[in-house]
């Protein structure tokens, strides 16, 4: 059965026990669209405390039945939801794209896809996430057992806010945990239409909820007594805050992914179109609003010439890709909002000021929403923000480097470690450097991109834990020893 919401008909309530309710509290969100700036409601509930309350208190009621359920339940009703997610791919992205701005066939598509993937796979672990066993040489039987935590909660971001889903609810829910669901204040809709097709796909009352709200909804959740894990996706600065006020309150668990400054390395005897292409595609898919974009751009001195011609040249076809995220032909979309145009913005014109060479755009596309030329700066100074700092927009920063020792402290000395690339046709060259990044993810003759089956997360202020592979499921249940005495 379609998803009866549309972008003439948005979700306007909260999923709480299988059933749409409206919020407790009086407070709304207004939302705008990014491609006109024009409202696109002042009128989307903000879960306050009473309606957390209201989504533990079922979600503790649901959880030891769904804890209990057969393996082959659980991986249907997963499997079943994976679907009904694909077949509504079309709905749940427009409803997305009205806030996001993201265009469906170069981002709307592939990230409904990952959402569904994520459901597929989690699901397909279920009767295969063993504990361990010890022999009984000492007289004692050692089993461990992996128990689910029991009510979890996921914040996912404005920039990933379906695919992010699949990555935080499918390894809750599969290892049995009960999970409240809070959609960026700036991108809800397509979170709160799957009500439906949680409630279709099986999902038994409490076990599979969904909030939306702002900082304030956010804060609730981390903060609640009866949570016991919160999984966040966002900045540094929130992320603090999310895991101060869970070690406040009843020290839950946290997984933090936090954004990055990833740096590509480009070696003199790379393949050069190859590093063209991987760079330029990584700083400007989803207007560069993704946290392992490649925003720093080390090329060796041989080579720097020319990697800037092609380079610029390809940043300046990208261009001719910027526009209306609902008309066909167009992969690159505006910023999110206001805000974050101002924000980018203000990064671009500050960088103007002596922190760097402006290599290509900079410039504002049209009069009308927030749309940003791709833009590169040259020649930054190491110790500037636009080198620094991650700006979270199509802009990046290309210096020249002579060592491969001078360009791995470069790459390194960040408070940021979640993604890095090294382009090179030297493979002892390449897995030396890899090693040698302070990085929870390294690419060889590629960058900025994750897999299903393998850790994503980052080292430093990236973050704490691991998304995806057997990684998140550890991260979504608690280790019990069993003692066995034999000898008795």
């Amino acid at each position: 059965m379609p998803i009866s919401f549309s972008s003439s008909k948005l979700p306007d309530q909260l999923f709480i026990n299988n059933e749409f309710v409206s919020s407790k509290g009086s407070k709304k969100l207004s939302l705008y669209n990014p491609a006109d700036g024009s409202l696109v409601t002042d009128a989307c509930p903000c879960a306050d405390e009473k309606d957390v309350d209201a989504a533990v208190e079922a979600a503790e009621k649901a959880f030891p039945a769904w804890k209990a359920i057969s393996a082959a339940e659980r991986r249907g009703i997963l499997t079943k939801f994976a679907d009904l997610v694909q077949q509504s791919a079309e709905v749940i992205s427009e409803m997305t794209r009205l806030t996001l701005g993201a265009p469906y066939e170069s981002f709307g598509k592939f990230e409904v896809g990952l959402c569904a993937d994520a459901f597929r796979y989690n699901a397909g672990w279920i009767d295969k996430f063993g504990g361990e066993s010890w022999p009984q040489d000492d007289g004692f039987m050692k089993i461990v057992r992996n128990e689910p935590l029991g009510v979890t909660a996921g914040v996912v971001p404005w920039n990933g806010p379906i695919g992010t889903i699949g990555l935080k609810a499918a390894p809750a829910l599969a290892t049995g945990n009960c999970f409240i669901l809070k959609p960026s204040e700036k991108t809800p809709f397509g979170s709160l239409a799957l009500g439906e097709l949680i409630k279709e796909a099986g999902f038994p009352p409490g076990v599979f909820q969904v909030l939306s709200g702002d900082g304030s909804t956010g804060a609730l959740l981390a903060s609640h007594m009866r949570i016991r894990k919160v999984s966040f996706t966002g900045s540094i600065a929130t992320g603090k805050k999310i895991q101060e006020m869970a070690a406040k309150s009843n020290l839950k668990r946290v997984t933090l992914e936090l954004g990055g400054k990833s740096p590509a390395v480009v070696f003199d005897d790379c393949n050069l179109e190859n590093a063209i292409t991987w760079t330029a595609n990584a700083i400007t898919a989803n207007t560069g609003q993704v946290c392992f974009a490649a925003s720093r751009v080390y090329v060796q001195e041989g080579i720097y010439e020319k990697f800037i011609a092609g380079y610029k040249k390809a940043m300046q076809e990208k261009a001719k890709l910027v526009g209306d995220p609902n008309t066909a032909g167009t992969t690159i979309g505006p910023l999110v909002d206001k805000s974050q145009f101002e924000r980018v913005s203000g990064f671009i014109e500050r960088g103007q000021q002596g922190q760097g060479k402006l290599l290509v755009g900079g410039n504002r596309i049209g009069s009308k929403g927030y749309y940003l030329e791709p833009t590169v700066f040259t020649d930054v100074d190491i110790d500037s923000e636009i080198h620094t700092e991650e700006i979270f927009g199509p802009v990046s920063v290309v210096r020249s480097f002579k060592t491969e020792e001078e360009i791995m402290h470069l790459s390194n000395n960040t408070q940021f470690g979640l993604m890095a690339g090294v382009f090179t046709q030297d493979i002892n060259k390449a897995m030396r450097v890899a090693s040698e990044f302070d990085s929870g993810m390294v690419g060889i003759n590629c960058v900025s991109l994750m897999f299903m089956n393998t850790p994503f997360g980052g080292s430093k202020q990236s973050g704490i834990g691991r998304e995806c592979g057997i990684q998140a499921l550890r991260a979504f249940t608690e280790p019990k020893t069993i003692m066995v005495n034999l000898t008795y």
